[in-house]
This record gives C-alpha cells, sequence and structure tokens, in this order.
C-alpha cells in the first residue's frame, strides 16, 4: 500500500472525528476540534486524490467515515445496535476492501 492509500485511510478516520463533532460539540474547544479535523480530513483527502482515481477515493474515504461514525456512535454513545446495521455495515467494508483491491489491480 503506498502513502497516498494511507492518506485516504487517514482521511477516513480524522472525518469521524468531525462528524461526531458536528453532533456532539458544545464548547469552544470541542467546535476548534471539530474545525481542526474537517481541514485535516479533507487536506489528505484532496493530496491523495491528486495521485489516486478520485472516484475509489471518494467511495473510500465516506465509506471509512461512515462505518467509523456509526460505530463510534454505538460504542462511545450508546446507540441502538441492530443486527441488520451491523450486517450492512459488513457489506460496507467489504465494498471498501474490495474496491480498493480492484483499483491496485489494475493500476
Amino acid at each position: 500500500m503506498n502513502k497516498y492509500w494511507l492518506m485516504v485511510v487517514l482521511a477516513g478516520l480524522v472525518e469521524i472525528i468531525w462528524v461526531v463533532g458536528l453532533k456532539h460539540a458544545a464548547s469552544f474547544g470541542t467546535w476548534s476540534i471539530t474545525i481542526i479535523a474537517i481541514i485535516a480530513s479533507f487536506y489528505f483527502l484532496l493530496t491523495a486524490m491528486a495521485h489516486l482515481p478520485s472516484s475509489t477515493v471518494y467511495a473510500m474515504f465516506t465509506g471509512i467515515g461512515t462505518v467509523g461514525t456509526v460505530l463510534t456512535e454505538i460504542i462511545v454513545f450508546g446507540e441502538a445496535v441492530h443486527a441488520l446495521k451491523l450486517v450492512l455495515l459488513g457489506t460496507l467494508v467489504l465494498g471498501i476492501i474490495g474496491l480498493h483491491r480492484i483499483t491496485e489491480e489494475v493500476a
């Protein structure tokens, strides 16, 4: 895996911070962290997009952010867990992995 794919993963992980922050930020400090996370996430995303197929990068970015945000809401904030939700998240993870693998094979 090259450094640009790692930047996509990092962008997705930082996305989790700012998406959760949009819902839960309540003070200057938490809003500051949220804004910094938005800037950092998009910096990593745009840097990766300059070197990789943008469609795959964006799909992976949003997929990582979606899965991470849902799991964070469940684990940290006690959101209800449904078996179907976990199955769908697993399907999304498989799609992200498959998209990444097929993109690397073609490149």
